[in-house]
Parts: C-alpha cells; sequence; structure tokens
C-alpha cells in the first residue's frame, strides 16, 4: 500500500460528494477481466484486495481508490511470423500478390485468433483524494498511467475538475537556484546524494550524478554554464525521501524509521486493521509533505482550469 511515488492534481472545484456516493460511481465501472476478444480491459478493484469488498477506503478526510488493468501479451515477433506464413499461403496457392490493405486485415484476423490463447499481464494502481485539501494522489511515476486513472474516475463521476498543480515557479528554476548561489534548500526539506542536470534545449547534454555530495565546485561550474536541474534528491522532515523532477513527480518515495516508529505504536489485529492504520499514516504525512513542498516551489497561482 505504502506509495512509492506522486503524481498529484488540483481540484479545482470544492469536492461534493462523499465516500459512499464515489463508491457507487465507482460501481459502474467495477473491474471485470478480459473476454476471449479483448486485448485490454480496466476498471476499480477493493484497494484492501482479498481483505475487502469496497472500492473505496476512507479515513478521515482520505479516500482510497484502486484501479486494475489487465493486457493481453501478443509479441510483434508471433504476430508478424504469423502473418507471413498467412500471405505466403495465399500467393502461393492463388498466384497473387497480397496488398497493404488486405495485409492489414488479415493481420487483424490473426490477432483475433491469438488473443483466445494470449498470456495476460495485470497491473494495479493505488490513489486517494485528500477532500479537506483537495488533492488527487496517484502512485505512479509516469502520466500515461495516472492519466489511465483519470479518466476512468472522470468516467464514473461525469466530470473531474483536476489540473496539474499551477505554481508560481518552474520546479526545474526553483531546484537550480536551491543549488546555486547562496546554495540553500527550504526547511525542512534537506539535499540528497543525487541529481541531474541538463543544458537547456532537446539536443542539450546532460550530467547525472549519483551518491555525491552536490554542493561543490564541479556542479557550481556547470550551473554558472546555464545548466539547469532536472532532478534532485530530497530528504522531508526526517521523514521521507525522494527524487523530485522538473515535471513535478515524485519518484522513488521511501519511508524512513520516523514513519515506522509511529506504526509501531497501532496495535493491529487483521490485516484490514493495519491497512487503515497504515494509510492514515501515509496519507497524513503526504499531505505535510505536499503542501510543504508546493510552499517551497514558490506555492500555487491563482490560475486554475476545470478539465
Amino acid at each position: 500500500m505504502w506509495f512509492k511515488n506522486l503524481i498529484f492534481y488540483r481540484f479545482t472545484k470544492p469536492i461534493e460528494w462523499n465516500s459512499e456516493e464515489l463508491e457507487e460511481q465507482l460501481l459502474e465501472k467495477r473491474f471485470r477481466g478480459c473476454g476471449s476478444q479483448d486485448i485490454s480491459s480496466y476498471g476499480w478493484v477493493p484497494p484492501l484486495g482479498r481483505h475487502g469488498d469496497m472500492l473505496t477506503h476512507a479515513s478521515g478526510d482520505f479516500v482510497m481508490i484502486c484501479a486494475k488493468k489487465e493486457e493481453k501479451i501478443l509479441p510483434a515477433s508471433v504476430i508478424k511470423d504469423a502473418l507471413e506464413e498467412r500471405i505466403e499461403t495465399i500467393e502461393q496457392e492463388e498466384q497473387r500478390e497480397v496488398f497493404s490493405k488486405e495485409k492489414k486485415a488479415l493481420k487483424d484476423d490473426i490477432m483475433m485468433e491469438l488473443l483466445p490463447r494470449a498470456f495476460t499481464k495485470h497491473q494495479k494502481t493505488l490513489a486517494y483524494i485528500d477532500t479537506k485539501e483537495g488533492w488527487l494522489i496517484v502512485d505512479a511515476s509516469s502520466f500515461k498511467k495516472a492519466e489511465e486513472l483519470t479518466s476512468c474516475l472522470r468516467e464514473c463521476l461525469g466530470s473531474l475538475p483536476v489540473i496539474n498543480p499551477p505554481l508560481k515557479n518552474l520546479p526545474s528554476a526553483s531546484m537550480t537556484q536551491w543549488l546555486s548561489e547562496n546554495p540553500s534548500v527550504p526547511a525542512p526539506f534537506v539535499l540528497g546524494d543525487e541529481c541531474d542536470l541538463r543544458e537547456p534545449g532537446d539536443e542539450g547534454g546532460q550530467i547525472n550524478v549519483r551518491k555525491q555530495e552536490l554542493i561543490t565546485d564541479e556542479i557550481q561550474a556547470h550551473l554558472e554554464g546555464g545548466m539547469q536541474v532536472s532532478k534532485l534528491a530530497l530528504q522531508w522532515d526526517d521523514a521521507q525521501t525522494l527524487v523530485l523532477s522538473d515535471d513535478l513527480v515524485v519518484r522513488k518515495l521511501k519511508f524512513t524509521e520516523v514513519i515506522q516508529d509511529q506504526l509501531d505504536e497501532v496495535e493491529a489485529e487483521t490485516a484490514a486493521e493495519q491497512f487503515d492504520a497504515d494509510f492514515a499514516v501515509m496519507s497524513l504525512s503526504l499531505r505535510k509533505l505536499i503542501n510543504d513542498l508546493v510552499e517551497a516551489l514558490g506555492g500555487l497561482s491563482d490560475v486554475s482550469t476545470e478539465s
């Protein structure tokens, strides 16, 4: 359950539904496995897995949801070989050439024939909504994965008024400033031991620094030469370590012993009780982290656009 990555969205309107109403809306997209002719399937499953039946799990101001994706695996090489064999048979038996339009139709037929026998791959994506602060937080490292979840949620709710956080300052500009001139990261953040530097432009060079001191003459020289920080490792309030990217995605999120100490005080007798305790501690901690991160990056602008 513990999130390893964060992509977070800002609600542009007050949340007008409660967890019970959300539960009812998600039921229309409850996960169903792929049929024999389906190449993929996407829907909602209980966040507690086999320990629960509800599609939502509420804890205070927070509501956890979980999406599941099933995909049929059809290797391109298998389809290619089957298509070539089919084309060769037609050309030999009918003494004619197979053109592109027919090749496409043959390829579609082959895929339909192979789908019932294909292996499947499953993937779950957890997310939760902070109904008090107005955040949707997704445990994903790529926007594609996060947007699959938000699209499905939007279908269920009819609308989902969320946007990427409208920051006053670009993350790259803030992170570059933290390392250059008078290096100083806003408290309670502390510099980690890795960063990526990038030259402006699509063709610009890149330098990756790992497990090294970041306040060095060499890094300062690169920054003075015009490079910008695109990724930066940070520690927050002794509770989490993370890598912040210039697209505002938090990756490599890890919870420290400070969080574990809080959990040690909880006496959970069942898996559901342990999940509830973990979720409560994690969500409250991440609320503070996100608020501090937004403040460190200059805060939110007043511009908002409904999604």
